[in-house]
């Protein structure tokens, strides 16, 4: 008698392959079995067996206790890396169909940004954005740094705009605009005409710097020792504004991001490129892996730069906000 030809393993669990990815999603965002069965409204034998039908079908283990949690296995961080937006958007997707319908006539949108960014790059972008969805509530996070990340992995905001140094792998960044770094001086400084200018130049005069917690600080700092230039600094504040204005009244030098200079600052400083020692600062859209954007979140993308968030990959680093 001849043998059947071998077939695929099927789930044997409920004939459902939705089910056991969800559960293990849950358990793997969670760390427990009972927290996840809670979220599903199931009770614990039910998540484990739906785990457990996944580990025989793909053959692996997907799960293992790490002190009181379970944390996903090198196989399992691939499987949840590869599930969850499947999961979450098919969980969501009644709600993004009803959204969809709306359109953009109505609903919420939550933007974290830093002070920079609302104050140099947004402006224009959100003026576009009321004139066009009047109707749609927008919410301004002013946020920098990791207080924007948390909210994004929260879920507290849609989407972040700015600037990052280092994408963590659970976010995705698509920059969108480059600024160049630029010497600021008073207009009668002497490295405003020096023709040739080098980063020795700047040596013998203070640099008035953000403070040492942030970006801008550490990157001037790892420039100038790379180089094993010296430098002084002679005051530390927070805000490009604050440190325009203390330059132009002659307390000291600086280093900023092209973004932050206006046509009304190019008529009491000098700026001069520092391109060649310093990298460019890349602006753009920071979110979470896997989610769902809503159609005023895409719409605000799009105003930002056109076809921004089309499919592809969104891990180019750039510079984080300062």
């Amino acid at each position: 008698m001849a043998k059947r030809p071998a077939t695929a393993v099927r789930f044997a669990y409920k004939g459902s392959r939705l089910k056991p990815l969800r559960a293990f999603c849950q358990v793997a965002r969670l760390g427990s079995v009972s927290r996840a069965a809670e979220a599903l409204y199931l009770s614990q034998p039910a998540v484990t067996l739906q785990v457990q039908a996944l580990e025989r079908e793909l053959g692996v283990r997907l799960l293992e206790r790490s002190g009181r949690r379970l944390v996903p296995t090198r196989e399992g961080e691939l499987l949840y890396e590869m599930a969850r937006p499947l999961v979450e958007g098919l969980d969501g997707l009644a709600a993004d169909f009803r959204e969809r319908v709306r359109g953009l006539d109505a609903g919420e949108l939550h933007v974290a940004a830093g002070s920079s960014t609302i104050l140099y790059l947004l402006p224009g972008i959100v003026e576009a954005f009321r004139q066009r969805y009047p109707d749609v509530r927008l919410t301004l996070h002013n946020v920098t740094g990791a207080g924007g990340l948390d909210l994004l992995r929260s879920d507290a905001v849609d989407l972040a705009v700015g600037s990052m140094l280092d994408v963590p792998a659970d976010l995705a960044y698509a920059p969108a605009y480059r600024f160049d770094p630029m010497l600021i001086t008073p207009p009668d400084h002497p490295l405003a005409g020096k023709r040739e200018l080098a980063l020795e130049d700047l040596s013998p005069y203070g640099l008035i710097l953000p403070p040492k917690r942030l970006t801008t600080y550490r990157l001037v700092d790892l420039v100038f020792q790379q180089n094993r230039v010296p430098y002084t600094v002679a005051l530390e504040v927070g805000g490009w504004e604050v440190i325009k204005q203390y330059v132009a009244m002659g307390l000291g030098i600086s280093i900023v991001t092209a973004i932050c200079l206006t046509d009304a600052d190019r008529q009491r400083l000098a700026a001069r490129s520092l391109a060649r020692w310093f990298p460019a600062r890349s602006y753009g859209i920071v979110m979470r892996k896997g989610k769902f954007l809503s159609p005023q979140a895409r719409a605000f993308a799009d105003l930002i730069k056109p076809n921004l968030l089309a499919p592809r990959g969104y891990d180019e680093s750039g510079h984080s906000e300062r």
